[in-house]
């Protein structure tokens, strides 16, 4: 997560801080369609203005979503202006500090479960593929930061900017990426083998499409990712 979209993504949680306007998500969402700001002012019981005000931020903040329809069900002449309408956002917004990427995993667990159950592969073979198929997708990436004939120094920076914005916490150090964070923390705590093992295809694909004669490594150390990475 790059420090914008971290940003972002704390403003619009902060949104909520606020009692009115948390009160008046709340209400918004629980309701069986949408909603007016006559209908949650009087659900919350707060003057329509202020209403309104704070409807408006939950939409700024990507929360709520607005559509306009005539209450009345009339149409044409003398129906009147449509009003509008809130509802909630289908956006997800999350937040983890230290950051976590646990939908990532169920991704890549339930495309390997997919692929397993329509060929018939061992589903481990199946994670680990799903894994390295991701990996040669961050691994392009990498390349393409790093330009055409770039400096092993300019890959591996590459590799660490590619790597932070997947939560990894990258450092490097006398040709070494150790990655200071688990995105998969719990998962790797309780399934250590299984999730070990994926993050490893995963990375092992990165070094390889980077183009940087990079090798990933199972290391596990406490306090840190158990790969890192190195200049061959």
């Amino acid at each position: 997560m790059g420090g914008d979209d971290f940003g972002h993504r704390v403003s619009r949680l902060s949104a909520l801080a606020e009692p009115v306007r948390r009160a008046l998500y709340r209400f918004v969402v629980t309701q069986p369609g949408p909603v007016s700001r006559d209908q949650a002012s009087d659900g919350v019981g707060v003057a329509r203005h202020t209403a309104k005000f704070h409807l408006d931020k939950l939409v700024d903040e990507g929360l709520l979503t607005t559509e306009f329809r005539r209450l009345t069900g009339r149409s044409g002449p003398g129906a009147g202006r449509p009003t509008k309408l809130y509802s909630r956002s289908p956006q997800e917004v999350a937040v983890s500090v230290p950051e976590r990427h646990y939908a990532l995993a169920g991704q890549l667990m339930a495309r390997a479960i997919d692929d397993a159950a329509r060929t018939g592969t061992d589903v481990m073979t199946a994670l680990r593929d799903a894994a390295a198929q991701h990996g040669r997708t961050l691994g392009g990436q990498v390349a393409d930061a790093a330009g055409p004939g770039a400096s092993r120094t300019a890959v591996l920076d590459a590799v660490c900017s590619t790597l932070a914005a997947q939560g990894y916490e990258p450092r490097l150090a006398d040709g070494v990426v150790t990655l200071a964070n688990c995105p998969f923390h719990t998962l790797a705590r309780e399934h250590t083998a299984l999730v070990c093992g994926m993050n490893l295809a995963l990375l092992s694909h990165v070094a390889d499409e980077s183009s940087g004669g990079l090798t990933a490594t199972l290391d596990p150390e406490p306090g840190r990712c158990c790969v890192t990475l190195a200049a061959d």
